[in-house]
């Protein structure tokens, strides 16, 4: 077993209404199925897969090659018995426990919801601009819920590129440490209306029956029109039941968005979920200036949605709801369910029963809501949309690809293909690889060069950071690692 591969887990959407963003994937129209025919490339017009080109718009495709494979017959407590309470750094996980994406696909999904930001942009008042980054802070996490499969790790120097002309953004994101893991990532708006960067590199640890992400790495939004910028850091996520039982996700922790330029904040509580799960997957929060007034307050559910509203509706609302509080409790207290579900059960943490949904104050506005999944989800890792077309890999894309892009990775594609025994192997091989590689390096008494990112301090956290050093669409590759 491998002890020196880390095990990355930022994981992390729920099915519901669509979203009624301008650039919203859930705008799209699904018609794939799952097709189980695994020897062919991922893209030959077979069923699920859209059309390449429909009014010069490029179509993605709405299914995997293959389904998930079953994790029913591996234990993962053989390999973290031993590590309660420890960082999961060099941990080696069975290949099942994956999904067929990277950690650097995986940070790709941020931009799912990026009509928020282009949404941003468009706003005169800075207020109105804090509720849109608010939103994309939130939806950022959106698509973990579910999401139990742990991504690939990223190898030294692994990159990931991703254009969306429908989206309007172009991204690239570079694996550029390998201990302790860090992954960089550089986004713009293709009307240069924004510049989205950071670094990401979470610790994880077992405690016993979870497994906790905290987070660590600063998140900039920098609006350019408007001569903005705004930092963030994710909040922590925790999987239930990584032993026995069903897994399930919570995101918790206070999140603070800074506008660099007015001093306004927001300041986001994801709230764990509570005893019996009252709270599960509930955000509130407020934007305040520069002098702490508040100026709006947010509430919602990062699974769902999004709203807002004044601070005045919001506390009369909160007045009256506590006034009634023992009438709907009395409410809530009826019916024979109500003590099975209050059971603590000592092997697995039982899944809360979600509360009823959002409860929206009279007068409030949608910020957000999240974008409807597709109806084979469960049979492709709880991916949405967007995630199913993160490692398409079109006919003669690899001429334009870097040789260090995810989709490349054999590994990957043999898991998304459903091939797990070439998978595993695969996987081993690069690991291999990477080590061999690691040893001439230490020989050679040579140090591993970025390529795409160098590290330096945040422009406006003054914290240490891996800053884009510009010229990869420029697409000269020619001394770009062979890690494959």
């Amino acid at each position: 077993m491998n002890g020196e591969e880390e095990f990355f887990d930022a994981v992390t959407g729920f099915d519901s209404d669509n979203s009624s963003g301008e650039f919203s994937e859930a705008n799209q129209k699904i018609t794939g199925m799952i097709d189980l025919d695994t020897s062919k490339s991922t893209r030959s017009g077979k069923s699920g897969e859209r059309p390449s080109q429909e009014n010069g718009i490029q179509k993605h495709r709405t299914a995997l090659p293959a389904p998930m494979f079953s994790r029913s017959d591996f234990s993962v407590w053989s390999i973290l018995k031993k590590c309660i309470g420890l960082e999961l750094s060099k941990i080696t996980m069975p290949i099942a426990f994956n999904e067929p994406l990277s950690f650097l696909q995986r940070i790709t999904e941020y931009m799912e919801h990026v009509y928020l930001i282009h949404r941003a942009s468009r706003q005169v008042q800075p207020l109105e601009r804090m509720q849109s980054v608010a939103a994309f802070a939130v939806s950022a996490v959106a698509s973990q819920w579910e999401r139990t499969g742990k991504p690939f790790n990223p190898l030294l120097g692994e990159t990931y590129e991703l254009v969306r002309e429908d989206l309007g953004f172009r991204f690239i994101s570079e694996q550029v440490s390998h201990h302790p893991p860090i992954s960089a990532f550089y986004s713009e708006g293709l009307n240069q209306d924004f510049v989205f960067h950071g670094s990401i590199y979470p610790k994880l640890k077992f405690w016993g029956k979870s497994v906790e992400a905290e987070p660590r790495g600063t998140i900039t939004l920098e609006l350019l029109k408007h001569n903005e910028a705004y930092t963030w850091t994710n909040p922590t996520c925790c999987v239930h039941n990584v032993i026995i039982g069903k897994l399930w996700i919570e995101q918790y922790g206070v999140v603070e968005i800074l506008n660099h330029r007015t001093g306004d904040k927001c300041v986001l509580n994801f709230k764990p979920c509570g005893l019996f799960g009252k709270e599960l997957h509930r955000v509130e929060g407020h934007i305040q200036d520069r002098n702490k007034k508040k100026l709006f307050i947010i509430y919602g559910k990062w699974t769902e949605c999004l709203w807002g509203t004044d601070p005045a509706s919001y506390e009369s609302f909160k007045k009256q709801e506590k006034r009634g509080d023992h009438l709907r409790k009395a409410r809530l207290d009826d019916g024979p369910e109500k003590a099975d579900s209050d059971v603590a059960v000592d092997v697995a943490d039982d899944i809360p029963v979600a509360q009823e949904t959002v409860q929206v104050i009279p007068g409030s506005k949608l910020l957000w809501r999240i974008n409807s999944r597709p109806p084979n989800s469960a049979q492709m890792y709880n991916f949405t949309s967007f995630t199913v077309s993160l490692n398409e890999l079109d006919s003669g894309m690899e001429k334009t690809l870097p040789p260090t892009d995810c989709r490349l990775r054999p590994d990957i594609r043999g898991m998304e293909n459903g091939n797990m025994d070439l998978a595993s192997q695969e996987k081993e091989r690069l690991e291999e690889k990477q080590r061999e590689a690691r040893r001439e390096r230490a020989k050679e008494e040579t140090e591993w060069q970025t390529r795409w990112f160098y590290p330096g301090d945040n422009p406006y956290t003054g914290t240490p950071d891996w800053l884009y050093a510009g010229d990869y669409f420029e697409r000269n590759f020619s001394d770009c690692p062979d890690i494959y």
